[in-house]
């Protein structure tokens, strides 16, 4: 079966094959989520087997890889030339594999982890294609150690221009306290830390805020833990809308059942962790409701644009309850990719983004500080504007002992013992320790 290509998608397969004639080894084709990263990769997968050429194509997650296989039949590659893999299955058998022509990576971000490396150091004189949205790792890490050249095309916003994906509206109402969010060894944030930042406090709001902004549409809600996954479904559902939780270790048949009566409309919210992102296919939804706070641009653009899969007269709604879009920007904000580290941010972006202090609507910066949403004129910032009023706090008697007034204007060479000393401490506010130091320094004690 042929499958016509969009323009720009073939363009991006005509600039891979040049980039190859121009001596380049690993190139990287950066296509934002939505731009049809399958079929690309199908029709070069297709083009070097019907040359006789053998493809090796490597994973990280079993969903992808059948996904890809159903996608590479109905393009017509042929199977017998091409090995499918997970990356810890390929890594171990690599001398009982037929040798590739070509190695394509899915999910090209990954590519830096010790096990792809190892692949491709066996094949080291293997030509390589990988893919990805977000060509940088969760630490800033760049792919230059195993690319030689990022491909691009066409950016986010080109293609709801051009009706390829669907505009998007996003509100950010922050419901969690992001100052408990902790790093962890991996980069991303700890669990306990996204426990105590979340808290128990929130759920109610995260209906209100559905009701107000997406009444009865379908959402897909992320989750930070499936304890809170499970329960943000329980929330739902005890306010009459069908909600349906799952994870990794959910049967496959009932998590296939959960699916189709989500894609029949019959459930409305479907609550996970981290399982609808890279590549997994679920029904269309409109809605996404960010409960998962993170430190990773990849995870963040996989999980907001899933609502953004075109169709006429639609229009995405990103409801963010985690502060996620302060340190990444929209979904469509323009990034400047490259093989080189990120120094300072892994957002590729100096946007800055503005949230309507009236309905919550994020925004870039504009001229005007209009609300493209509602219309709502921002009030300039100043230092008093983020001051409480008078009247909104509450007034406390304050007592003597509230204040320490030091009156003690000696420096350490002015006391002439280890009891001036402490005495100075004592009023400076200073640990006891400070006065023994001070003594041995000035030669008061041996």
């Amino acid at each position: 079966m042929t499958i016509q290509l969009y323009d720009y998608q073939e363009n991006l397969v005509s600039k891979t094959r040049k980039a190859y004639i121009d001596g380049y080894k690993a190139p990287c084709i950066v296509a934002p989520c939505g731009a049809g990263k399958s079929i690309m990769i199908a029709e070069v997968a297709k083009m070097t087997t019907e040359k006789g050429n053998r493809v090796l194509f490597l994973v990280h997650r079993k969903e992808l890889l059948d996904q890809i296989q159903e996608t590479f039949k109905t393009v017509g590659v042929n199977f017998e030339l091409v090995t499918f893999g997970m990356v810890m299955t390929i890594v171990n058998k690599l001398d009982r594999l037929p040798r590739p022509s070509l190695i394509i990576t899915d999910e090209n971000h990954h590519g830096l982890a010790a096990s792809y490396k190892k692949i491709y150091d066996y094949y080291s004189d293997v030509l390589r294609l990988g893919f990805t949205a977000t060509p940088i790792r969760l630490n800033g890490s760049g792919l230059g150690d195993v690319n030689d050249l990022l491909i691009e095309e066409v950016s986010v916003s080109w293609l709801i221009e051009h009706k390829r994906l669907a505009p998007y509206e996003y509100y950010a109402p922050k419901l969690i306290d992001t100052d408990e969010l902790k790093k962890a060894s991996t980069g991303d944030f700890t669990k306990k830390s996204m426990d105590k930042a979340v808290g128990n406090t929130i759920y109610g709001d995260v209906i209100k805020h559905y009701e107000s902004l997406a009444e009865n549409e379908q959402a897909i809600a992320y989750c930070h833990s499936i304890e809170a996954s499970k329960h943000t479904a329980e929330i739902f559902n005890q306010t009459g809308y069908e909600a349906a939780h799952i994870d990794a270790k959910t049967p496959k048949i009932e998590r296939e059942s959960i699916i189709q009566q989500f894609r029949d409309r019959e459930i409305k919210i479907l609550c996970n962790v981290d399982l609808i992102g890279e590549g997994f296919d679920v029904p269309d939804c409109t809605t996404v409701i960010m409960l998962r706070p993170t430190k990773s641009l990849s995870l963040f653009i996989q999980q907001a644009m899933r609502g953004m899969r075109y169709r006429p007269n639609k229009t995405s709604i990103i409801i963010d309850h985690v502060g996620n879009v302060n340190q990444f920007g929209l979904p469509d904000t323009e990034r400047k990719w490259t093989l080189a580290a990120k120094k300072k941010s892994n957002t590729g972006s100096d946007i800055t983004v503005v949230q309507c202090k009236k309905c919550f609507g994020a925004y870039e910066q504009n001229p005007e500080r209009l609300c493209p949403y509602c219309g709502f004129k921002q009030p300039i910032e100043t230092k008093e504007s983020t001051l409480k009023k008078d009247e909104e706090q509450e007034l406390e008697k304050v007592s003597q002992s509230d204040f320490k007034i030091v009156m003690d204007f000696r420096k350490p060479e002015d006391c002439k013992s280890l009891k001036e000393l402490q005495e100075l401490a004592k009023n400076k506010g200073y640990k006891p320790g400070w006065a023994w130091h001070q003594a041995k320094v000035h030669g008061l004690i041996n």
